[in-house]
């Protein structure tokens, strides 16, 4: 199944446009079940969310938080409060903004088992750290698929935390893997693998700007690329992939957009 690209003129636009697809995706999985369970990446992506989901009133009054499962699909082995945690990113853009009870279920790494220092290698005890990766892993054993993932895709093509021509990107056995030596600080992470990819429902990368225009021409250009970000875009598992983006992120990258 070729990803589908939705493209925007502005930021705003995008991130509307990314509010109505998650609302429409919610709404589908609630007809199904009484869960909507959705994996997040960190970057831009708190920023989106605030502005599609917070501030967009419109999208926000239909957003049924109370139902959601909140996971992310890496996280850096830092404090949740660490300026470098994806879940302390989602905190200050998202949950901090929610009023009453109505709040989703929301799964973080264990911060007691965190060591060392601002997710650097020293000092750090790193069979604490594979403890971080299985006890993160055995929460979502018992959980569906994710009706939605959503991703970044950083400057190299890495999503998640996989990275270009990392071991990590044949990693079969283990749905939560450890990364120690991440080339994009801090070196130290836990991150989904490929078979949490294959296995969701839905799949969107959010990508904004032009300097994201050189790295998507290689994804969305080159067939033999093996950019983690196009080994998603290439998955043959049913998995729905889509695109948010901006204009200018793909000028002069040689693909089909839509408007969302």
């Amino acid at each position: 199944m070729s990803p589908t690209v939705y493209s925007q003129a502005e930021s705003a636009e995008v991130a509307n446009a990314v509010g109505k697809y998650v609302l429409k995706l919610q709404d589908k999985a609630l007809k199904e079940t009484d869960t909507f369970t959705i994996a997040l990446s960190g970057g831009s992506l708190g920023k989106v969310l605030k502005k599609a989901l917070i501030d967009n009133k419109e999208i926000a009054a239909h957003i049924k938080w109370s139902k959601w499962e909140v996971y992310f699909s890496d996280e850096r082995i830092v404090p949740l409060a660490h300026e470098d945690s994806n879940y302390g990113l989602f905190n200050e853009m998202v949950l901090k903004n929610l009023k009453g009870d109505d709040k989703p279920t929301v799964y973080t790494i264990d911060e007691s088992l965190i060591s060392g220092e601002d997710g650097q290698v020293e000092g750090a005890d790193e069979a604490k750290d594979n403890q971080i990766a299985e006890k993160y892993e055995s929460q979502l054993s018992q959980k569906k698929n994710f009706d939605l993932i959503l991703l970044g895709c950083g400057p190299d093509g890495h999503t998640c935390s996989l990275f270009p021509g990392h071991a990590l990107l044949s990693e079969r056995s283990k749905k939560i893997a450890y990364i120690k030596n991440s080339p994009k600080p801090p070196p130290r992470r836990i991150t989904f693998t490929f078979p949490v990819l294959e296995a969701a429902k839905s799949i969107a990368f959010v990508a904004e700007g032009a300097g994201k225009a050189p790295i998507l021409k290689e994804i969305f250009g080159d067939k033999e690329s093996k950019l983690p970000s196009k080994l998603v875009n290439d998955l043959q598992s049913g998995v729905e992939v889509s695109w948010f983006v901006d204009d200018s992120a793909i000028t002069g990258v040689d693909v089909l957009a839509s408007k969302y």
